[in-house]
């Protein structure tokens, strides 16, 4: 499959339609991915005639595995492309005007959670925990939180809720997430497609200045924090890779000039 089958875009009506397609690699992301997605967002933002936004991915078990770490592991340079294109999708589905729905039938992990936390609704099928869970896995498989994975859980839950899903890592089933507000939306699973779209079919029929304000206006408000805390999480992952940083001291002294500078 070529890359640009991996990231599908199509136009239904007023809504634009962004569609992961790797199911043989559970949907997990490389650089190139991360590239097409963040190009397809710009494209359906700045076309006049989409009212409402939809991402989605294929098959049943998997909404999104996250980042491909087979192909970025022990390569710099595609951990560096991963991290700047990570970043970019996150604070851009943030940061545009036109409102993001995230339709998830299965397992998100790491990314694949970002990329829900970072839309604006969530839909999701109602499956039992087994097979459709949410998990942040980073400190588990020693990779530090970046690219939004603080920030992102920190936003949509809460600063106590935000602290057990990094530190633990568990799942969250959809059970537990509706006890918290967090869909927007529950659907069947053999329904979850065309329920899906007709609500992204409400969502579009809002005036589209008035839609497009409301999401704008909340952004404004946490545009500041938003930039800010994603390069925190930038400089924190530098010195967290730095071998040669070992000293508690050195870490301390670090910690104290970033409560300095992010006051």
């Amino acid at each position: 499959m070529s890359n640009q089958d991996l990231i599908l875009y199509e136009l239904r009506g007023r809504i634009a339609i962004i569609t992961i397609n790797r199911p043989e690699k559970a949907h997990s992301f490389n650089g190139d991915m991360l590239k097409s997605l963040h190009a397809k967002l710009i494209k359906a933002d700045d076309d006049e005639k989409v009212r409402c936004i939809l991402i989605k991915s294929t098959g049943q078990r998997f909404f999104s595995a996250g980042y491909d770490l087979k192909e970025i592991q022990g390569d710099p340079l595609n951990v560096a492309i991963i991290q700047q294109w990570g970043r970019k999708v996150n604070e851009t589905m943030l940061l545009m005007k036109k409102p993001i729905i995230t339709q998830i039938q299965g397992i998100a992990i790491g990314f694949g959670v970002m990329m829900i936390l970072a839309s604006d609704l969530k839909v999701f099928a109602d499956r039992p925990i087994e097979d459709l869970y949410l998990r942040l896995p980073e400190l588990a498989i020693s990779a530090f939180p970046q690219t939004g994975a603080t920030l992102l859980p920190l936003m949509a839950f809460g600063f106590n809720y935000a602290k057990n899903l990094l530190y633990t890592t568990d799942k969250i089933g959809v059970t537990e997430l509706k006890n918290i507000n967090f869909p927007a939306r529950i659907f069947p699973f053999d329904k979850l497609d065309t329920e899906t779209v007709a609500f992204a079919k409400e969502i579009s029929k809002y005036q589209p200045k008035f839609s497009i304000f409301l999401k704008s206006m909340l952004t404004i408000m946490e545009k500041g924090r938003i930039k800010a805390y994603f390069d925190l999480e930038d400089e924190c992952g530098k010195v967290a890779y730095d071998n040669s940083v070992k000293d508690l001291k050195e870490i301390d002294d670090f910690i104290r000039e970033l409560h300095q500078k992010y006051i």
